[in-house]
């Protein structure tokens, strides 16, 4: 059984990346696969699928936990890394994707910076908010900008396609340009000016949030040290020759020591990570 458990765990390792690759066939193409005069409706397959849609970055960072399990199960003879990686597969996909969310929503912010002193700029050079609003059409925000650029050409709803682009993380400085136009269309009052104050707030909320993340940085660092520091000594044990892994993975104790310095290890990484999400709310 001992001599089969690398075969077993490749086995596995194999088929639960094939299930992460395999999305089946797109809606179009088994549109373009039906019968001819078939116009029923199309009808797909129920997937549990506990990653959510993903993308081609989605499915690396999840392979790669499963390759990460493969090679310690491998090395260790036990499939307890294997079902570890698994484990923190959907983990590691959703921390890729709170970054990648909070990267998006950093650039929608300076793009309506941008946006605000733009439009101030045009309103002053002698368009009508309208013509400038059509010329510089604020960008990074997918539909919802379309739907702006269509109010802005078509004499739509501006205030309210602002507020509604301004429902997206990073856009929510848009509120300030919706208000301001609502109350310059209404009252008369100057919209150039207007602008150009949001424009002064949200630079100066976005020197606060550079500030508080340099400020922050030496947490974070503390985080990524903490997560590090069991492959680090894994990896000494293994250079001084211990063999690390077949004590953890194979005797009693070493399980106990194991569950106790896993339990340890995500405590003390959550209460950092508590710490810092908790001075950016206080921050914010």
């Amino acid at each position: 059984m001992t001599g089969q458990l690398p075969h077993f765990t490749a086995a596995l390792c194999a088929g639960a990346g094939a299930w992460l690759l395999a999305d089946g066939p797109p809606r179009r193409s088994r549109l373009l696969l039906r019968p001819t005069g078939d116009a029923g409706p199309v009808r797909t397959r129920w997937r549990w699928r506990p990653f959510g849609p993903m993308d081609a970055r989605d499915r690396r960072v999840a392979l790669g936990a499963l390759a990460a399990g493969l090679l310690l199960a491998a090395w260790g003879s036990s499939p307890l890394p294997l079902l570890l990686g698994a484990a923190l597969a959907p983990l590691a996909v959703r921390r890729r994707r709170h970054v990648r969310d909070g990267r998006a929503a950093e650039r929608r912010r300076k793009e309506v910076v941008a946006f605000c002193a733009s439009l101030a700029g045009e309103v002053r050079a002698g368009r009508t908010p309208v013509q400038a609003l059509a010329a510089v059409p604020p960008e990074g925000l997918g539909e919802r900008g379309a739907a702006l650029r269509a109010a802005a050409r078509y004499g739509g709803d501006i205030p309210a396609a602002l507020g509604r682009a301004a429902g997206q993380p990073g856009a929510e400085g848009l509120r300030g340009v919706a208000a301001c136009w609502a109350v310059a269309v209404d009252g008369g009052a100057s919209l150039a000016t207007g602008l150009e104050r949001v424009a002064e707030v949200l630079r100066a909320e976005q020197a606060q949030r550079e500030e508080l993340r340099s400020q922050l940085a030496g947490p974070r660092a503390t985080t990524f040290l903490l997560a590090g520091l069991p492959v680090f000594g894994l990896l000494l044990g293994a250079a001084m020759g211990v063999r690390p892994l077949e004590v953890l993975l194979h005797t009693t104790p070493g399980l106990v020591c194991l569950l106790l310095g896993a339990a340890l290890e995500w405590a003390g990484v959550f209460w950092v990570a508590a710490i810092v999400r908790r001075a950016e709310r206080a921050a914010s």
